[in-house]
């Protein structure tokens, strides 16, 4: 039997949440006069203590576009054209209208636009496995056994004042990054994970499945579903138990039910001339979608393009895209069209100075190619691209030594990264959020410094 998004979330809920002798005891909550209500206004209360702390925000929102994998600073943002060829690999640099400032050669859109970003090439971290980096990159803390801390998105969700029916957090085409390990939300409830798009915004066909409703399932009996799942949730919680699952269908139904938030995904909609200027790929179309989406009140839209894991073939992926490619198209020259197209688009829209974009991986490359003809992994020096969102643009921050290899000067860590993300998103980095147990836990280490250079 085929069932709709709806019936699997109830039947997910059930299996997760409740046994048998549960089910029995709704009869005993309703005798003792507990409702939803009562519920979400204890939530507003506890939640009141962790939006208090806050900053005057120079940013509405995120755009990270992560570049899953850990991309090569050599090949992107930061070129040694003076050191040997065994470091300096196979792609040119190019001048940029920064004196002093060059960019990689499949970069040119980019180069022309360079006053308006700001590129980290001091970013250093101890982590040069996937997942282990990835969590570094996505939350300021480095990862431990004990406790998965929340994303950049998960915390940017919990504290949003959005009114939008759109998720605060969402993922395109999905959230599967370093390795899949990382589920977003950490020690917040589940609903501030990302909501993954699934689907390729560049294919012709293109749209979210969860947006639709199943056949013979109508909007009121998805809401006779919800009501059933708030009572048993409702028991859950007066046991002890997590309301997690309830929120997550609770954001399914307000995406199914309201066609604002269906029309924010309906990518055709934007002109001909606008889907160009983004690029014919996957992360260009991806990226055009993110701006429809904090244009309608998002708050954090990761952009998630795969592939950069380069130990081989370097000048294939990274500039080719194929064997015999007339016209480069490969990972870095389609990261430009994106990029630059998001980044002059936002601008003519008015919408640069309040959206923060980031670029980012999880880690570098070795500073000498290997005899595959690739880069290995590097997580001692790196480089991170930002734009928009109030920062000082038009600078370098920090630089790394002539080969690529450690930090010359000005090094910084993710943790610091996290702080000055927070700040530009009006979020004090010092903010205690609680565990699940009830424990304070700050956004940041206490060793994040906020990067002033970025902030002023």
């Amino acid at each position: 039997m085929d069932y709709s998004n709806s019936e699997r979330c109830v039947m997910k809920f059930i299996d997760r949440n409740f046994v048998r002798r549960d089910v029995l005891q709704l009869g005993s909550l309703f005798a003792l006069g507990l409702g939803t209500a009562d519920l979400l206004n204890l939530s507003k209360i506890a939640r009141a203590d962790e939006v208090g702390l806050r900053l005057k925000p120079r940013s509405k929102s995120c755009i990270l576009i992560w570049l899953d994998g850990g991309p090569s600073h050599l090949e992107t943002f930061d070129l040694k054209p003076d050191a040997p060829i065994e470091v300096r690999g196979p792609l040119e640099s190019i001048s940029t209208s920064i004196p002093g400032v060059h960019l990689s050669e499949s970069l040119p859109e980019m180069a022309k636009m360079i006053e308006k970003f700001a590129i980290i090439r001091s970013m250093t971290s101890p982590l040069g496995e996937h997942n282990f980096g990835t969590h570094y990159l996505m939350t300021g803390y480095k990862p431990t056994p004990v406790l998965e801390y929340p994303t950049l998105g998960g915390v940017a969700s919990h504290l949003s004042r959005s009114q939008t029916v759109l998720p605060q957090n969402l993922a395109i085409p999905d959230f599967q990054v370093g390795g899949g390990n990382l589920s977003g939300a950490g020690y917040l409830p589940s609903n501030h994970a990302p909501f993954s798009i699934s689907g390729d915004p560049a294919k012709p066909d293109f749209q979210v499945e969860d947006l639709e409703l199943a056949q013979g399932l109508d909007s009121a009996r998805l809401l006779r579903r919800q009501r059933y799942v708030h009572q048993l949730s409702e028991l859950n919680s007066f046991g002890g138990g997590s309301k997690n699952s309830f929120s997550d269908l609770d954001r399914s139904v307000e995406l199914v039910s309201s066609p604002t938030a269906r029309e924010a995904f309906q990518i055709d909609q934007e002109s001909p001339k606008t889907r160009q200027k983004y690029g014919p790929r996957t992360i260009g179309q991806s990226c055009l979608l993110a701006r429809r989406l904090i244009e309608r009140g998002a708050t954090f839209v990761t952009v998630n393009n795969r592939g950069w894991d380069t130990h081989n073939d370097l000048i294939t992926r990274l500039k080719d895209g194929y064997t015999g490619a007339k016209k480069p198209v490969g990972l870095i020259p389609s990261l430009d069209l994106a990029l630059s197209g998001l980044v002059n688009d936002l601008d003519e829209r008015g919408l640069l100075e309040q959206t923060l974009v980031v670029v980012m991986g999880e880690f570098g490359r070795t500073p000498k190619l290997n005899s595959a003809g690739g880069r290995d992994h590097w997580p001692r020096v790196f480089s991170v691209a930002l734009a928009g969102g109030g920062i000082r643009a038009a600078q370098l921050i920090g630089a790394s030594d002539a080969t690529g290899e450690s930090p010359a000067d000005r090094p910084v860590t993710p943790s610091d990264l996290a702080a000055t993300i927070y700040t530009l998103l009006g979020i004090d980095p010092q903010l205690e959020l609680k565990t699940t147990d009830g424990r304070p836990v700050r956004l940041t280490p206490h060793d994040a410094q906020v990067i002033q250079e970025l902030v002023g």
